[in-house]
């Protein structure tokens, strides 16, 4: 039997993660993400896959992140025809998700042509709303812990991997032999998410490497976000958060809404100035079993904030002077109405930025969390001098002390480890701890490399 791994994506970068497994004649693409930052990696969504789409028999997703499935409407609107299968919250999320970036994707593409700042014409999107609506019938819900027939020759199991709602690594048995993908580990001990599931066998590891080369801080988010909270209100300014709107958003919520019942921080107006998590919240609160959160806490976390769903009323935001608290998307600044804010916001040391989690090289959530002195927006550049921070325990990845832990549940070593969905020394830190600490056979692939797995 004839079984390879090749990687499509997700290596030298924490986006655009495509592995596609071959077992004779069939193709399995596990995750089918965009890839994000850098114009060199943006570049590669627009260029054809190395496999045709209609040649896919099946696509496994583990989690609903854009860096995961952002491509599947274009897989699908190019000719694949076959199931996707995931478990119900990711259905739920990417049904909220994908038409949300086709709908950012029309509204830049005709924002640029409007104002004549892109260097195409016309400027054009990746992919429609309309083409993710068409991709979401291919979508199949399946159950943690169950065994699913992806195809004669392959069975995939989903298990938790407590990095958002519905995460899951996947095990795929492929005659007697299995590979384990981890898709993105959460950190254990998270306030909302459940721990990722232990994995106690495997002959071939796909693992994530976010932050293979750093530790989260031990520090209190709430004792952080506290102190931030109160000193800008004090001098006048506005907390600007800009989040992920699957996940992190409805974690900053309970955070803050835990800090304003113990009347740690005043008693400001926080919005939540996102259509896609207003959403998501709501499906948060709908799947109970999924996550650490009572009903109770659900409902009192989401609405500690005054949702925004209009344009109109998010552009008031920006006229009212008052201290508040902003939370919206996207969490990397790379598109969404949080741009519009910050060109308001950033440019008054009033004011501060609160990023939450990893920012990829090339995307304005990085350069401003590096230092950088102004960001280009909308073909302008934006000054920043707002106080800038970035939460890294508040991040939905497990740190690198964290990603070993979950290693050490295996009884015993793969045959490889495949380390991917890092940048380059992230990748490589953790390649080199997994070799010395464990003793493992283990490799930094590289785009397009092809292994047997026979």
């Amino acid at each position: 039997m004839a079984r390879a791994i090749t990687f499509l994506g997700g290596t030298g970068t924490v986006t655009g993660s495509k592995y596609l497994v071959q077992v004779n004649d069939e193709r399995i693409l596990v995750d089918c993400g965009l890839f994000q930052g850098f114009k060199q990696l943006r570049l590669k969504n627009w260029a054809p896959l190395p496999v045709a789409p209609a040649t896919i028999n099946a696509v496994i997703l583990t989690h609903a992140h854009l860096d995961h499935s952002g491509y599947i409407p274009l897989l699908v609107r190019n000719g694949f025809k076959g199931p996707i299968y995931t478990t119900s919250a990711t259905r739920d999320f990417c049904s909220i998700l994908l038409p949300d970036s086709g709908h950012l994707q029309e509204r830049d593409a005709e924002f640029a042509n409007k104002h004549g700042f892109s260097k195409h014409r016309p400027a054009r999107p990746l992919y429609t709303q309309r083409d993710a609506e068409t991709s979401l019938e291919n979508f199949n819900s399946v159950q943690f812990e169950e065994d699913v027939d992806v195809s004669p020759e392959v069975t995939a199991r989903f298990r938790p991997a407590g990095h958002i709602l519905g995460a899951a690594t996947v095990q795929l048995t492929i005659g007697g032999n299995d590979v384990v993908f981890s898709g993105d580990l959460g950190p254990p001990n998270s306030a909302t998410m459940l721990d990722p599931a232990p994995v106690l066998h495997t002959d071939y590891l796909v693992v994530e490497s976010t932050y293979g080369d750093r530790i989260h801080e031990k520090e209190d988010p709430e004792n952080k976000l506290a102190d931030i909270v109160n000193r800008t209100a004090a001098r006048g300014g506005t907390v600007l958060i800009p989040a992920f709107a699957v996940g992190r958003a409805q974690t900053i919520l309970f955070h803050l809404d835990r800090l304003k019942r113990s009347n740690r921080i005043p008693d400001l107006p926080i919005y939540l100035d996102s259509p896609m998590a207003i959403d998501a919240s709501e499906i948060f609160c709908e799947h109970l079993n999924d996550h650490r959160l009572t009903a109770e806490q659900c409902r009192t976390s989401c609405g500690v904030a005054e949702y925004v769903r209009e344009a109109e009323q998010s552009k008031t935001l920006d006229a009212n002077k008052m201290p508040k608290i902003i939370i919206s998307a996207s969490g990397m600044a790379t598109g969404g109405r949080i741009l519009h804010h910050l060109k308001y916001y950033a440019p008054d040391e009033r004011n501060a930025l609160v990023f939450t989690g990893f920012q990829a090289g090339g995307t304005r959530g990085a350069a401003i969390v590096g230092g950088a002195e102004a960001v280009k927006i909308h073909g302008a550049y934006v000054k920043i001098r707002a106080e800038v921070h970035n939460l890294h325990m508040l991040s939905a990845h497990a740190d690198a002390d964290q990603i070993l832990g979950w290693l050490k549940n295996f009884q015993s070593p793969p045959r490889r480890t495949f380390v991917t969905h890092g940048e380059p020394a992230a990748s490589d830190a953790l390649r080199q701890r997994i070799v010395e600490e464990l003793g493992w056979d283990c490799t930094v692939p590289a785009i397009n490399d092809e292994y047997d797995i026979a």
